[in-house]
């Protein structure tokens, strides 16, 4: 993981929701449709834990998509995630939605992405992270970038980092 703002490890104490874009960060990227037209996605299933502690330690969990899946759909529900969001064409608006919702502050949102459509959101969030291989303009804008791929253990990497800086880690981890 780098931290490219110097500030970057003070403030996911006080992160209190992730939004995670999907295409290229709760997956790889990679779209596939069968022969019936049906989209298939796949997912990291250590991704998955790691979105399940965070929720467990009281840290909201919400997803924001350009595009329209039922398997996410499904994959959100078998994570027990209730803020999703999907063919959205502009972000920044279902953040503002989010605040007045939840009562959590911009600067206390921290927003996972990769790509283009993830820059207004990341300008207006406290903590823009960016996925190993986002595109260029995403990782000079994020605070953070982790040190693993989307869809291969990116959202892990930073909810361990969240649950570590905010103390929480250890006595999750004891669960196990």
């Amino acid at each position: 993981m780098i931290f490219r703002e110097s500030e970057a490890k003070y403030k996911l104490k006080h992160i209190k929701m992730l939004l995670l874009d999907v295409d290229g960060v709760m997956t790889d990227g990679t779209i596939i449709y069968d022969d019936s037209n049906i989209q298939t996605k796949t997912f990291c299933v250590r991704d998955g834990l790691g979105i399940r502690l965070l929720m467990l330690a009281g840290i909201e969990v919400g997803v924001i998509s350009g595009r329209k899946s039922e398997a996410l759909r499904h994959r959100c529900k078998n994570l027990n995630i209730h803020y999703i969001y999907d063919s959205v064409k502009n972000k920044v608006e279902i953040l503002d939605e989010l605040i007045e919702k939840t009562g959590i502050t911009a600067e206390n949102i921290a927003y996972m992405g990769d790509d283009l459509p993830d820059i207004s959101i990341m300008k207006a969030v406290g903590m823009p992270i960016a996925v190993a291989d986002a595109h260029e303009i995403i990782i000079e804008i994020s605070h953070i970038v982790t040190s693993a791929k989307g869809g291969s253990g990116a959202i892990r990497e930073i909810c361990e980092a969240i649950l570590k800086a905010q103390d929480c880690w250890d006595s999750l981890i004891e669960r196990f």
